[in-house]
């Protein structure tokens, strides 16, 4: 019958193209675009080329010749180690995606996809450490840690495991709660979390999702803080403290954030997710910066503290401004709990950080028409967008101390 024939010849066709089909180390060498990748994978041990060779469904973001050169060329590039092969393991495994995605799987909508990062000296997300993708325009973009961004620049190069996409810029890997938070000038809630010692339990625990409030969100509640006790205090903080794997069952990306969605925070209480026109708010206060990846999940800034004791506040998304949640707080002159905090000293997701994320005015949220929830771009507009060059050279160089776990 003519369709038997048919389908021989496609399945024939297809047989001769997968025998045609390089495995990975050949297809990096054939590529002259790769060489720099090609040195960073010769370093490793054995067995990790060994599992490369022979994974399958899998799908690389190879970083090019000038996304290497361009972080060895930076301040913090010139510190790097070849001997240092726990750290470089850990930075291209996480550039090795569970499962095969060509380009036009990528969407708008952000997925946060599992990459072979599972050592928990530097990931503690169950299934393997996310990187954010996402169709900004027409081009395929991966966010990782500190909100760096890399662009593919050549799509899918097929090999015997899977695809490879060409990125412009090296993954960075997430960093703690603490570190992100301090990088992204959210001096605020750095020196609370240490006041209270609770920045060990929040950077220690796996599957976290976590509410930040921007300074600016704690300066319009100083005075409800200037006496706050420490149990107080610390049962504020837990209050924007998410246990995934307790109350969700899954990590709160966006995407995982849907309207009515109830989450049970780390002190017991009761937290609500409402998604209007576009825009994410957890009980009264607004997502103003989504999907800050970190070592052990998620981090979300938002524009109002939490209060443990107004779990009923409500979201009012035609409000200018957000209400506070602490009755009778009046605004005070400088950002609580900063003192001895240091000042970030660099920029994440092309904001500058202490005016941008930490002042509450950069990113935002948008849902679809199902009330699922997505992000839009991180950048701050007119200032240059973070690379990994600067977070990868220095976990190259210091290891599991740039992730702080």
């Amino acid at each position: 019958m003519q369709f038997k024939y048919v389908s021989l010849a496609a399945l024939a066709a297809t047989a001769s193209a997968q025998s045609m089909m390089m495995n990975l180390t050949a297809t990096l060498a054939n590529n002259t675009n790769l060489s720099s990748l090609t040195t960073y994978l010769a370093v490793l041990p054995s067995s990790i080329l060994t599992m490369l060779e022979t994974e399958n469904n899998v799908t690389l973001l190879a970083p090019s010749n000038a996304a290497f050169a361009a972080f060895l060329n930076s301040s913090a590039g010139a510190a790097i180690s070849l001997n240092n092969t726990a750290a470089i393991e850990a930075v291209l495994l996480y550039h090795v995606l569970n499962g095969t995605y060509d380009s036009s799987a990528i969407m708008a909508t952000p997925s946060f996809i599992p990459t072979m990062l599972n050592n928990t000296a530097y990931s503690n997300v169950t299934g393997g450490q996310r990187v954010e993708a996402e169709l900004i325009g027409s081009s395929v973009t991966f966010l990782s840690g500190l909100l760096a961004n890399s662009t593919v620049t050549q799509a899918n190069i097929n090999f015997t495991g899977g695809v490879i996409h060409i990125i412009d810029a090296v993954l960075t890997p997430p960093q703690n709660i603490s570190a992100t938070a301090q990088a992204a000038g959210l001096t605020s809630a750095v020196g609370a979390l240490t006041n209270t010692s609770l920045a060990g339990p929040v950077d220690d625990t796996s599957n976290l999702t976590v509410f930040i409030p921007s300074n600016a969100a704690f300066q319009a509640i100083g005075s409800a803080l200037s006496n706050v006790t420490a149990a107080e205090l610390t049962s504020i903080l837990e209050y924007h403290v998410v246990n995934s794997t307790g109350s969700a069952g899954a990590i709160g990306y966006s995407t995982n954030l849907m309207n009515g969605t109830k989450l049970t925070a780390m002190n017991g209480d009761t937290l609500t997710i409402t998604i209007s026109n576009g825009t994410i708010f957890v009980n009264s206060a607004k997502v103003v910066t989504p999907n800050v990846l970190v070592a052990n999940g998620v981090m979300h800034v938002i524009d109002a503290v939490l209060n443990p004791s107004n779990t009923t506040a409500t979201a009012n998304p035609t409000a200018a401004t957000t209400a506070v949640a602490f009755a009778g707080a009046s605004s005070v002159s400088t950002a609580p709990f900063t003192s001895g905090v240091m000042a970030p000293t660099s920029t994440i997701g092309g904001g500058t950080v202490a005016g941008a994320i930490g002042g509450g005015t950069v990113g935002g949220a948008t849902a679809t028409s199902a009330g699922m929830a997505t992000s839009t771009s991180k950048k701050a507009a007119g200032v240059p967008m973070r690379t990994g060059a600067v977070g990868a050279a220095a976990l190259f160089a210091a290891g599991a101390g740039y992730m702080n776990v």
